[in-house]
């Protein structure tokens, strides 16, 4: 079927230490390839890719509206290093030169990825025609407003910019001229509105046209400090490559959830960027619980996912001591957890006369570890998709 596709005509830029960071941050949007050429896989996509790139090249012209480009893993490890691609192909998405934290999981089609682009060069943010629609929101959602004066300007311009980036974790809507003028007694404005109907507006307060400011105000407010883990996110949560603090709670259970909240808020604000705050449904996890000798009936439990072995948190009822759960994530970055799965409790940690407790020399590891990223599961889920 080679000779339906003319990769004669194919737009795809081949990337390289030289050259990455200058194509991707001039590109509004750019879908690359990260391949290898003895997988099978890699091959199979090569000339679906370059269609849809001769497709969307026909719909968005301009060289920097999009951008299909690919890297060879092989000869630039240093790269694949950087943007953590551990399977091939894998797809990612640019935005202005950042990656997106969603990865292209739909298929390999030439239709189904000239849409997935389509898609994205849509308008994420809905204009309000009159201020009463912004009273019918749906509260159940995480909302940012942004009030103008005018479209074509450089506020707007980096709020559309945040928007692109940030619209598959908040609703973004406008209001511009007479219609957001009553919002706008002291200038253009971004508010937040978040879930549940009684929950305060916050206001951003910084420089509307500072990407950066706005860009870390927004994530804050759309990307919750604590997410959920599912069976649907769990691969993607993995890729982010930072270990999982995990409560356990049955799904009806929001008084330990919101405790849980509280803690890694007041505790753990300070380790963002070095390990995932989550939470899972006990009765949908009961794997990962009978990894650690737990069951549905024992939760809430925490615990810590390094996708080399889970660390219980020993008692939930500890969770509000102060400094007790920051101590736990530390001892995990110190190598303590590790170190007494493996050989006990440290002879400091032991009260005089307590005996030291045997330990299994081959614990289970971590159940979670299926989501964790391997070449053999990679390699069964491509074949899996490609069938």
């Amino acid at each position: 079927v080679s000779w339906l596709f003319n990769p004669a005509r194919s737009e795809i830029t081949s990337l390289d230490s030289g050259n990455i960071d200058d194509i991707l941050n001039n590109a509004d949007v750019a879908l690359v390839n990260f391949y290898a050429d003895w997988c099978r896989f890699s091959q199979m996509l090569h000339p679906i890719f370059e269609e849809a790139s001769n497709v969307i090249k026909e719909e968005y012209p301009d060289k920097n509206q999009v951008v299909f480009a690919r890297v060879d893993c092989d000869q630039h490890s240093d790269i694949a290093q950087r943007y953590r691609i551990s399977k091939y192909p894998t797809l990612k998405l640019f935005r202005n030169g950042m990656m997106m934290k969603r990865e292209y999981r739909g298929q390999r089609s030439v239709t189904a990825i000239a849409d997935y682009i389509r898609q994205q060069k849509s308008n994420p943010i809905r204009e309000v025609q009159d201020l009463e629609e912004i009273n019918s929101l749906d509260r159940s959602r995480r909302n940012i407003v942004g009030y103008f004066e005018q479209k074509d300007s450089d506020n707007y311009r980096t709020f559309e910019r945040v928007a692109n980036i940030l619209h598959d974790d908040c609703v973004f809507l406008s209001a511009f001229g007479a219609v957001s003028k009553a919002e706008r007694f002291s200038g253009d404005n971004v508010i937040y509105k978040p879930p549940g109907e009684n929950a305060p507006d916050m206001v951003y307060l910084g420089s509307l046209t500072n990407f950066d400011l706005i860009y870390a105000w927004t994530q804050d407010k759309c990307v919750p400090l604590v997410r959920e883990i599912t069976f649907e996110n769990g691969e993607e949560l993995t890729e982010e490559g930072l270990p999982f603090l995990i409560l356990f709670h049955m799904k009806d259970d929001l008084e330990s959830l919101e405790k849980f909240q509280q803690e890694v808020a007041r505790q753990l604000i300070s380790e963002k960027g070095t390990i995932n705050f989550l939470h899972a449904d006990c009765d949908k996890f009961r794997h990962p619980l009978l990894h650690i000798q737990k069951t549905p009936a024992d939760c809430p439990v925490i615990a810590i996912d390094s996708f080399r072995h889970m660390y219980v948190f020993p008692d939930f009822s500890d969770l509000s001591v102060p400094g007790k759960l920051k101590q736990f994530v530390l001892d995990l970055h110190s190598g303590k957890l590790h170190r007494e799965f493996h050989h006990g409790p440290d002879p400091t940690d032991i009260a005089p006369g307590q005996p030291v407790q045997d330990v299994a020399s081959s614990p289970p590891e971590s159940s979670f570890q299926k989501l964790a990223p391997s070449e053999h599961r990679y390699t069964l889920l491509r074949e899996k998709d490609e069938l």
